[in-house]
């Protein structure tokens, strides 16, 4: 088993429950973590033997640039295309965070974290 990683997605979207989360957008930062069986392409060296970085990372922006009010939501969605999308998929972990909250305080970015096994 081995695991991989792409940090720091940067997306603008729209996503929140205020008016003008929806209006004007925000900032969001996606991390993945990616458990799969890495056994074959560390020998083959064929892009087909893996988890492509491009199609993780399509689906990460496709489903960002669906509005939703809360930011478990589209990490479910993204999690549910992982698992439909990349069959070499076993576990996934899926951070979505929303950079500069408005949430009436000095905060960096607001962070929620969803993981799942293929069932």
């Amino acid at each position: 088993m081995g695991k991989i990683k792409i940090e720091n997605i940067r997306v603008y979207a729209y996503h929140g429950c205020l008016s003008q989360e929806t209006t004007i957008g925000s900032n969001y930062r996606v991390d993945v973590r990616i458990d799969a069986d890495l056994s074959k392409p560390s020998i083959s060296d064929r892009l087909l033997d893996t988890v492509d970085y491009v199609h993780i990372n399509k689906i990460v922006k496709e489903e960002m640039a669906v509005a939703s009010k809360l930011l478990e939501h589209v990490a479910q969605r993204i999690l549910n295309r992982f698992f439909s999308e990349i069959p070499l998929v076993a576990n996934a972990e899926v951070a979505v965070s929303k950079v500069n909250p408005p949430i009436g305080g000095d905060v960096e970015m607001v962070t929620i974290i969803l993981s799942e096994k293929r069932g």
